[in-house]
């Protein structure tokens, strides 16, 4: 008898098996233009976004922190900075695509910040060995969101923290004008900018279907964090959640 698993991709129910690799076609399709894209549909806050995740995540000179999911490296860079050059920031990403855009941006500024293609459930690092773990619009797309929290919350040493910044539940008065955006101009977006309509309508539907801010919080605790914390940003379109291993 058949032990497969499905999983949700977008609105769409397709096998376990199956999900890294759709996910990965997209990423693939929009690595190029991801960048553009993001500053086009968020009107450029995901940088403010990201400022405000580093400054929360407490990071300090000669910190250790890794990035996962990373693409193009937004995030590295900045934590790269706050490090400074007796920390380490690690860029990671299972897209080779992504990394790809990311490492290249790395060194065109002068940062020695090490990318690696790694699947976030199951991280190729030591127990206790990072101060900082962030997640940053990539927990969504992962299989089994479950297994990777628990992963970044091993790898994490005692006191460090885990950021998770994703898309979350819209404020309700503002949820019919999000989805009309989300649905019917993310989708003509995608296909004028990058020529892809089809992946950003996947983006769209993977936004729905990820847990909302209480879900996330309590997955987090399952996964062994300890005062897991949110903060709402632009009316919750984006949360940022924030846990300690202690």
């Amino acid at each position: 008898m058949s032990t497969e698993h499905n999983t949700h991709f977008g609105f769409k129910m397709v096998a376990e098996a199956d999900k890294a690799k759709k996910v990965g076609e997209v990423f693939h399709s929009v690595a190029s233009k991801y960048d553009l894209m993001n500053d086009v549909m968020s009107a450029g806050m995901h940088r403010g976004w990201k400022r405000f995740a580093v400054e929360i995540s407490g990071v300090r000179h000669g910190d250790t922190v890794l990035d996962i999911a990373g693409g193009s490296g937004d995030l590295s860079k900045l934590f790269a900075k706050k490090v400074g050059v007796d920390g380490q920031v690690i860029l990671t990403d299972i897209n080779a695509s992504m990394l790809g855009v990311g490492r290249d941006r790395m060194l065109d500024v002068g940062l020695n910040v090490p990318a690696l293609q790694c699947d976030a459930e199951k991280l190729p690092f030591p127990d206790n060995h990072f101060d900082c773990v962030i997640v940053a619009f990539g927990l969504r797309n992962m299989t089994h969101k479950d297994f990777a929290l628990a992963e970044m919350q091993r790898v994490l040493k005692v006191g460090g923290r885990l950021l998770v910044l994703e898309f979350s539940k819209v404020w309700q008065p503002l949820a019919k004008i999000y989805d009309a955006y989300s649905f019917k101009l993310l989708p003509f977006m995608g296909k004028i900018l990058a020529q892809d309509a089809e992946s950003y309508q996947y983006l769209a539907e993977s936004i729905r279907m990820h847990p909302d801010q209480e879900m996330l919080k309590q997955m987090m605790l399952d996964a062994g964090l300890f005062k897991v914390d949110y903060y709402n940003l632009a009316a919750g379109v984006v949360a940022l959640h924030k846990g300690y291993k202690i």
